[in-house]
């Protein structure tokens, strides 16, 4: 595990050695429970076509945890989510195929 300073110029997080390369820090403790809140349109497979993107890249969600929030006009859905969280890689990799699905408009 790396070391991590905090730039004083920016309050970033960066390796204690810099000729440790290019390595991304990050702040999430592996394996952990991992909220992330996925709002679309209202559509009947909404819910359904999300929990099938999240269990590609986790295979253990249970779907019977997801919470849905529907807007004040109904109009949109929002849907909270929380997997278990292996790598950042993971995380990375289902954060790119929710926000770049078409019935997917932000995802946080």
């Amino acid at each position: 595990m790396t070391d991590t300073i905090n730039d004083t110029s920016t309050g970033t997080p960066t390796a204690a050695n810099p000729d440790e390369g290019n390595e991304r820090v990050s702040l999430i403790e592996y394996p952990s429970d991992f909220p992330i809140k996925i709002m679309g349109p209202t559509h009947e497979h909404f819910a359904h076509t999300m929990i099938e993107v999240v269990q590609q890249f986790d295979p253990g969600f249970d779907a019977a945890t997801i919470e849905l929030r529907p807007s004040a006009k109904g109009n949109y859905l929002g849907l909270t989510v929380t997997v278990r969280a292996t790598s950042r890689e993971q995380l990375d990799g289902l954060y790119l195929a929710l926000s770049s699905h078409a019935m997917v408009k932000v995802v946080l």
